[in-house]
């Protein structure tokens, strides 16, 4: 054995384990696993999962709030402020924030990411040649799945679709659209797919990201998705459209998405800063209704979206805190819900991003996280210690804590 834990606790309702490593892979689960292994780890009953994923952020634009601040708060200036300050991003400085934002969150248990990377025939492919580079940089460490993202639009900013192509032929991972901030709206979902079926990629949208419901697209993506065969293979991140429905127009909507099989990546932690701006009073949370599409049998994922940028001007990389976050805002801390948020920032994304072998099972790819608590469903709300993640079978980040209480 490469690696052998110790008395490892998968379950509240379970006795601890022990978890056999090898080649790279779980070679075996079981109460007691004897025999000489390179490394023991001994987890002492502490709680194990499988490695977090973050299913959608944007490493090229973080870690620039200090350069022009969205003073406004609203969406609408943050999308100036960016494109104000695109131009002036080099290849140099584009690969030290971003860098910077990996080793934020690697050492936060997170093994798998995907990262939405602009181009617009203005700027060109600066920050997405980079963030390729990156992927293949960090791949001991994390695997990097990168979004071809039109932040733009396409038919707004002509040229766009041949770069669109080009991102594709570059290695793209994913086909990336932001239908609300094109025109019209349907015919960028077509295209999309288009370019997806032309490719035979997934695709991942920013979607109606707005504090009212009246412009909305979902419904004719969910039809398109079903029409293309497209089932399980669309994602769309934001959706705060949603909120703004009634129960009676909401629900046909949730039961089309089921049946497209739409993953959602709730953005909490940038929708309430942005969201519900020009309320006066009764501020609405202008979140997408997490509850809702889990109990309707969509598959909800929550993700950080940005770092310390004008669309979220904080943040520092754990996903933890995020959705600790998710939990007020959605009414998740209840007993019944909150054993549902751990999966939204594993298996549920592992599940939208298509990973293979993941999850703590015989056979599966050894991507895991020691945590510092010993039950499962505090593992949101203690935001313990990740005393070590395990990437590939191979130790990447180790943890050490020290407290004194002085009397």
């Amino acid at each position: 054995m490469d690696i052998l834990i110790k008395n490892a606790r998968l379950s509240d309702d379970q006795s601890l384990t022990d978890i056999a490593i090898e080649a790279g892979k779980i070679s075996k689960i079981a109460p007691s696993i004897e025999g000489e292994a390179t490394r023991v780890i001994d987890a002492e009953g502490r709680v194990v999962i499988p490695g977090l994923v973050e299913s959608h952020i944007h490493l090229d634009k973080a870690l620039i709030a200090s350069r022009k601040p969205n003073k406004s708060g609203t969406l609408k200036e943050a999308i100036e402020v960016t494109a104000e300050l695109k131009p002036t991003f080099t290849k140099e400085d584009i690969y030290d924030r971003a860098k910077k934002v990996l080793d934020m969150i690697i050492p936060n248990g997170v093994t798998a990411i995907r990262t939405h990377s602009e181009f617009d025939p203005a700027q060109g492919f600066t920050g997405f040649e980079v963030i390729l580079k990156l992927k293949e940089e960090y791949k001991k460490f994390v695997d990097i799945q990168v979004v071809a993202f039109p932040q733009e639009g396409i038919f707004k900013a002509p040229g766009t679709e041949a770069m669109m192509h080009q991102a594709m032929e570059m290695g793209a991972d994913v086909v990336g659209g932001i239908p609300y901030n094109d025109a019209p709206a349907n015919d960028h979902i077509d295209l999309i797919f288009e370019i997806a079926k032309k490719y035979d990629k997934d695709i991942d949208l920013h979607q109606d990201f707005a504090d009212e419901a009246d412009h909305m697209s979902i419904e004719y993506l969910c039809q398109k998705t079903i029409d293309e065969g497209y089932q399980g293979r669309v994602s769309v991140g934001h959706l705060t459209a949603l909120h703004a429905l009634p129960e009676e127009k909401l629900t046909p909507i949730l039961e089309l998405m089921a049946q497209a099989q739409i993953s959602v990546m709730a953005l909490p932690a940038t929708d309430l800063h942005l969201g519900a701006r020009n309320d006066e009073y009764n501020v609405r949370r202008a979140v997408t209704p997490i509850r809702k599409l889990r109990d309707a049998g969509v598959n909800v994922c929550i993700a950080t979206n940005n770092i310390r940028n004008a669309f979220t001007p904080y943040g520092n990389g754990d996903i933890f805190q995020t959705a600790m976050i998710a939990i007020p805002v959605a009414h998740l801390g209840g007993a019944d819900d909150l054993p549902t948020v751990l999966p939204m920032i594993t298996e549920n994304p592992a599940k939208a991003l298509k990973l293979d072998g993941y999850g703590i099972g015989e056979g599966n790819k050894a991507n895991l996280v020691i945590l510092d608590t010993k039950v499962v469903n505090d593992a949101i709300i203690d935001i313990p210690t990740r005393l070590f993640v395990i990437k590939d079978g191979r130790v990447t980040v180790e943890t050490t804590k020290t407290v004194t209480v002085h009397q």
